[in-house]
């Protein structure tokens, strides 16, 4: 098949099998896994997929591509859908599932927001991403790498760089290197529902204001009616003088819990 990739949806197809086969080596898959694979593109990681585990489900935004997989890997669920516009409860059955991929880099953030939101779901990931992006997700507090993703990150799973991957090794090149992570998800988190949403709003708010105290941009958590709450949040035992960028993990789930406690 004489194909051309697409610009408008980021594609660059891994070409190296000793990179594939380390990344699946990494991954580690069993005949019992329930394995989605976002964006297989031409099937190259597939190919080396199947040989551990039938049970794979495939999502491909490509038409072009899709039809190509449907006639490669007869057998094998394939979704022809943007990943973001998957339900991951219903598209990929109910049992928990483990999600690998190379991810496009334009939308790479918004696919791990949603992976994070159906984090009860997933087992385990392993995707190819932007080496900086990478890094952002591993950042500690105090650098400028961090911020919500490598919160959000961190909250929901652990995360690791397991090794980088040279441009050169795809085609077409893109511009950057890219690094393979693993994160393991986290089977249960330290907040109840509220707490949690608490928490992804709180950090947000900070961080959407990275260069202020958190004095001036956790303001914008409470409305004109909300003084006596705000009051009492500004005055817990915590240093508001610092940044969003100089709290811990542990410090973002303080703020969380003591936020819906405070009426």
């Amino acid at each position: 098949m004489n194909f051309k990739a697409k610009k408008r949806l980021g594609q660059h197809f891994l070409i190296d099998k000793n990179i594939v086969r380390k990344i699946v080596n990494s991954f580690a898959p069993s005949e019992n896994d329930l394995i989605v694979e976002i964006g297989p593109g031409k099937g190259i990681l597939t190919e080396e997929l199947i040989k551990h585990s039938q049970n794979l489900i495939l999502v491909e935004i490509d038409t072009e591509l899709f039809k190509e997989l449907q006639q490669k890997f007869t057998g094998i669920k394939i979704i022809n859908r943007d990943i973001l516009e998957c339900d991951f409860s219903t598209d990929f059955f109910q049992n928990k599932y483990r999600l690998i991929g190379n991810l496009p880099y334009y939308i790479t953030s918004q696919i791990l927001f949603k992976i994070f939101d159906n984090y009860k779901s997933v087992t385990d990931v392993l995707i190819m991403i932007q080496k900086e992006v990478a890094e952002r997700i591993v950042a500690r507090p105090s650098t400028k790498e961090y911020g919500i993703l490598s919160v959000f990150a961190q909250f929901y799973s652990n995360p690791v760089i397991l090794f980088n991957v040279s441009k050169n090794v795809f085609r077409p090149k893109p511009e950057i290197d890219s690094s393979i992570i693993h994160l393991k998800i986290k089977n249960e988190i330290p907040l109840n529902k509220i707490e949690e949403e608490a928490f992804r709003k709180i950090v947000k708010t900070a961080f959407n204001q990275r260069r202020k105290t958190l004095k001036n941009s956790l303001q914008n958590l409470f409305n004109e009616n909300e003084i006596v709450r705000k009051e009492k949040f500004f005055a817990l035992d915590f240093d508001f003088s610092k940044r969003s960028e100089n709290l811990s993990l542990d410090d973002f789930i303080y703020l969380a819990k003591n936020f819906t406690r405070i009426n």
